[in-house]
């Protein structure tokens, strides 16, 4: 065996245990995993007097502002009632940037925990994504009651809809564990994240068509992998299509594979963490 293949097989070995590992910590923290997740919850909405009400409270008034802008100061044809058009927008958008607003001081926020008891880190921004997914939840009930008022009424397109959250949470957790990692090593990334998340937004089809937006801006704007998922949201709920398979299949190669990526630097990563802290 040359040296080269030594190595080869070597660095395939030591992936495979990572990866082993990584999985195995995972089930057997999955307890610890649900109590991050439980304490985020509570600690969000205790003492609230709405309560789950703010998972729908800004979704809700963005979508009144910017009906008003693009009903009647600056009208738009989105082929469907445009605030069920902005909500659905909002809502997917919501749950996005709501993970990574957590996640990006999850390591951070919990200096004790990941200075003095061994566990896996990645638990902190996965239970962002969670408490996340649980307001988005929250959400849909409202989005649901909006297309009965507008009487957009689901297809079997809509079976493709789990389909279109799990390649969200796979985008959202490579970001959330990257963010979370790099804000460790530069604390300045939780002030860029602001500033980056806002700009990410517009760049987003969630409150107008991205196909508007014509030359190398309209290029630019397809490549951002927010537009498909939040394009397919709506094309299985508001207009009763499968989505188109190409935009939604590339965007779910590049979430799998960056959530690979990154967890894997991460988690190599860790024995790093208490010496930024």
């Amino acid at each position: 065996m040359s040296s080269a293949e030594f190595v080869e097989r070597s660095a395939g070995r030591r992936l495979a245990d990572d990866v082993g590992e990584m999985l195995r910590e995972q089930h057997d923290y999955r307890e610890l995993l649900y109590q991050m997740t439980r304490r985020d919850l509570l600690l969000r909405y205790k003492q609230t007097v709405m309560g789950f009400g703010w998972a729908v409270f800004m979704p809700v008034i963005n979508t009144i502002l910017f009906s008003v802008v693009f009903m009647r100061v600056a009208p738009i044809d989105v082929g469907v009632p445009y605030p069920v058009f902005a909500y659905t927008g909002l809502l997917a958008w919501n749950f996005f940037a709501s993970a990574l607003r957590f996640s990006v001081n999850s390591l951070t926020a919990n200096i004790n925990l990941v200075a003095k008891v061994y566990f896996p880190r990645e638990i902190f921004p996965f239970s962002a994504v969670i408490v996340s997914a649980v307001d988005f939840a929250v959400g849909s009930v409202l989005l649901f009651a909006m297309m009965a008022y507008y009487h957009v009424v689901p297809t079997s397109a809509i079976l493709f809809l789990p389909v279109v959250l799990l390649v969200q949470i796979a985008l959202t957790s490579a970001v959330a564990l990257l963010l979370a990692m790099a804000n460790l090593f530069y604390r300045d990334v939780k002030y860029l994240f602001e500033v980056v998340i806002t700009v990410w937004m517009f760049a987003t089809s969630v409150l107008y068509p991205v196909d508007r937006v014509t030359g190398w801006a309209g290029v630019i704007l397809r490549l951002n992998p927010m537009t498909p998922i939040v394009d397919a949201y709506r094309s299985v709920l508001l207009r009763g299509d499968v989505p188109p398979l190409t935009p939604i299949t590339v965007t779910a190669a590049v979430a799998v594979a960056l959530l690979a990526s990154v967890w894997l630097v991460f988690h190599r990563s860790e024995f790093q963490f208490a010496e930024y802290i």
